[in-house]
């Protein structure tokens, strides 16, 4: 499609592209120490996009893994660490590159007495539905009455909305990047919305709600708040891997109820395992049909897919975590340690690097079956993968993966280096480390219940050639904020700054900061070496108080990052997704006259309604928090303000 654009253009530029992340873990009851070493050491270097923490705040006492779904306060304090260890978790992540999305229980309070003085809570502040039994045909009843005799708070009271969304914006305020909303299917989701409109900058969201086709609450009726659980998904991966009819799962995507961009899909999570055994595939079940499950959920172009990671409960669906972490004194299992690690087993943790390097081809092609237990699709020429569920029958078939001409590493069986290009066999491997296309066409050789893929992103060879540090260097007198909390004029106070030269302290509300490279600075005019500061609107919505040190004074997503970070006009990486590319990735070109980003897009009908989001290549960060509606059949040039996460919609003649 050829683009038109104006004259008064001065240039236009695409950024290079980054991978984007399309993945995340949830890691069940991990403590917030092992987490934080787990970004740094595995799933940074891996490309996950996020981690679900376990619910942060006070609960009642007992070892039981449900106990962390009874809150008594919100402040933060668990079996997982304090404030003080979360906060740290979070700036550690977020420095190795991934999120944190907070187990948010805001439906209920513990089933104690009604009386919690710690937030505080009364007995006005619940309802008064404590039936023993709900009535999951009536949607009073299921968003009314106590759930399993937690008490149900009222969330249509606005001093409960306001209480719920001071924890929320406290964890925003430590760098916290989203939340899963446990339970939203026992609040009425005009509830959830006005308290997401309560919450600072924009988080991401999804909620957990269990659909079913006789009861009237639906999935759907959620999606336009944030992302949704998609249970059905479980619910037919499972048994087709159990079972081995495989084939079935072609069309699943379009079988669903809620779209791929609203959905968060799973193979099994904390409650399944628990509450379903035999239902959703998981650890607990013999053979590699989990493995395999995980394995096409990751290439399957459908939803923003959660890895659970947990630990081994035997018979005891109440257990709860080893005393233990992974990295504080206990192991993964296959290191003969009692925790699962599901996210570390080789072919799950390298077909995340599969899904984000396919990202923009977010399609089924070259689909092959033979039978129902033996599949093969590819990703419109970036990746392929291969899927054997026939027990005792290897599979060994010339494929057109569609793929350009190279020797690619099968990253089931290897690990692939990105910064040396080399593809490292693992031990135990039970097919060939790497796998050559030629002609598009490629021979696989895959064991009985195993699989192979291979993917643009992993050429042996291939290395890698801008995986350094930003080479832009960093002034040492600016601290820059990026706004997300989307502040009409923004100030920084400032005070006990340490510099070269003297600085007196600011006069509240502080200066007015400078609106340069998609951020707001002020500069001190001396190399400061750290200062304590607040942001602010001119005086109001301010920021906690904070404090910059070390080089780290680029207040990025809520976390201090290095000023090089902040030096990006035009370099920022940005994409379209959509109904016209089937929610695939399309970068965002730069125009520097005026500073934003652009697309011009088509809408044909593809999907009514006509909507799209603007991401940088993580569901996390994606605006506007519902999809962006438009009308069909006309052409659009969609702009995009990286600074104020503005979007402009133009109509194309």
């Amino acid at each position: 499609m050829a683009l038109a654009v104006s004259s008064g253009l001065a240039f236009s530029t695409v950024a290079q592209a980054a991978t984007p992340k399309t993945a995340f873990v949830h890691l069940f009851e991990w403590g917030w120490e092992d987490i934080a070493t787990e970004c740094e050491t595995f799933l940074g270097p891996k490309g996950f996009a996020a981690v679900q923490v376990s619910p942060p705040n006070k609960t009642i006492s007992g070892n039981q893994w449900w106990t962390r779904y009874q809150p008594v306060s919100y402040a933060f304090d668990s079996r997982s660490g304090d404030r003080a260890q979360f906060q740290s978790m979070v700036q550690r992540c977020k420095e190795a590159g991934v999120d944190i999305y907070l187990d948010a229980v805001i439906n209920h309070m513990a089933a104690w007495n009604r009386s919690f003085p710690d937030v505080p809570y009364g007995s006005n502040d619940f309802h008064t539905c404590t039936s023993k039994e709900i009535d999951y045909g009536n949607r009073w009843q299921v968003q009314n009455c106590d759930l399993v005799g937690l008490n149900d708070l009222k969330t249509e009271s606005e001093y409960v909305r306001q209480k719920i969304a001071d924890y929320m914006n406290d964890a925003i305020s430590m760098g916290v990047a989203g939340f899963r909303i446990d339970a939203a299917k026992h609040i009425p989701a005009g509830d959830i919305e006005a308290i997401k409109n309560k919450l600072n900058g924009n988080p991401y969201i999804f909620q957990e709600v269990i659909g079913a086709y006789s009861e009237p609450v639906k999935p759907s009726e959620y999606k336009h708040i944030g992302d949704v659980t998609e249970f059905d998904y479980a619910r037919r991966v499972g048994p087709a891997f159990r079972n081995s009819d495989i084939a079935s799962l072609r069309n699943i995507g379009h079988e669903l109820e809620l779209s791929s961009s609203d959905a968060v899909t799973f193979v099994t999570n904390h409650d399944e395992e628990r509450h379903n055994p035999n239902g959703p595939i998981w650890h607990g079940v013999s053979g590699n049909g989990y493995n395999l499950a995980n394995i096409f959920t990751l290439a399957y172009p459908y939803g923003y897919p959660k890895i659970m990671s947990g630990y081994f409960f035997g018979g005891d669906f109440d257990a709860g975590p080893p005393s233990n972490g992974v990295h504080t004194g206990d192991a993964c299992g296959f290191d003969g340690g009692s925790w699962v690690c599901e996210h570390q087993w080789r072919g799950i943790a390298n077909m995340v690097s599969f899904r984000n390097h396919t990202a923009s081809e977010w399609t089924v092609t070259d689909w092959w079956q033979n039978g129902n237990d033996q599949i093969a699709f590819g990703r419109g020429g970036l990746g392929y993968v291969v899927i054997n569920k026939r027990y005792g029958s290897a599979l060994s078939q010339r494929l057109y993966t569609g793929m350009p001409d190279n020797v690619y590493c099968n990253v089931i069986e290897a690990n692939y280096d990105e910064q040396t290009g080399q593809c490292i066999g693992a031990p135990g491997a039970q097919g060939p480390s790497t796998i050559t296309v030629s002609g598009g066409y490629a021979d696989f050789s895959v064991a009985s219940d195993h699989a192979a893929a291979i993917h643009v992103g992993a050429v042996v060879g291939d290395a890698c050639t801008d995986c350094g540090p930003d080479p832009k260097p960093a002034t040492e007198q600016e601290i820059c904020f990026d706004n997300q909390r989307n502040f009409h004029s923004p100030t920084l106070y400032y005070w006990n700054v340490a510099s070269e030269s003297n600085i007196d302290n600011a006069t509240w509300p502080g200066v007015q900061m400078e609106l340069k490279n998609g951020v707001y600075c002020h500069d001190f005019g001396s190399k400061i070496s750290s200062a304590q500061v607040i942001f602010s609107d001119n005086g109001s919505h301010q920021t906690a108080d904070l404090i910059a040190s070390q080089g780290a004074f680029c207040y990025l997503a809520g976390v201090w990052a290095p000023l090089s970070q902040c030096n990006n006009e035009g370099n920022e990486v940005w994409y379209f997704r959509g109904t016209p590319n089937q929610w695939g990735l399309t970068q965002l070109s730069y125009d520097a006259a005026t500073k934003q980003y652009f697309s011009i897009q088509s809408f044909n009908g593809e999907e009514s309604p006509a909507r799209f989001k603007i991401d940088n290549g993580s569901w996390t960060d994606a605006y506007p928090s519902s999809d962006y509606v438009v009308s069909d059949y006309k052409t659009y040039r969609v702009s995009f303000d990286s600074a104020s996460k503005t979007i402009t919609v133009v109509e194309q003649n």
